[in-house]
């Protein structure tokens, strides 16, 4: 997807579009229902999260809606890493 995001920022940016990428870390979603409920694995992945908390939809809320805005207008070939500090450590 990095990859994706970064081919198609170079062709499509002379026309004026932007193209980004999010990288979202551990979301509770009912895919990661079985991962939250096994208590070891879970208690695993949150010491590896400096938040130390399962990621939720809203937390994705506010990097899609710069991305989308205008704020972001010279932001271009970017992956935005929402994972609570995951791939920090």
């Amino acid at each position: 997807m990095v990859q994706l995001a970064r081919a198609l920022a170079n062709e499509w940016g002379a026309s004026g579009v932007t193209v980004n990428a999010l990288a979202p870390g551990y979301i509770a979603t009912d895919n990661t229902a079985a991962l939250q409920a096994d208590a070891e694995r879970s208690q695993a992945i949150l010491a590896r999260i400096p938040l130390a908390r399962w990621g939720t939809a809203a937390d994705l809320e506010g990097p899609v809606v710069f991305l989308a805005s205008d704020a972001a207008r010279y932001v271009n070939g970017s992956v935005l890493t929402v994972d609570g500090g995951w791939m920090a450590r």
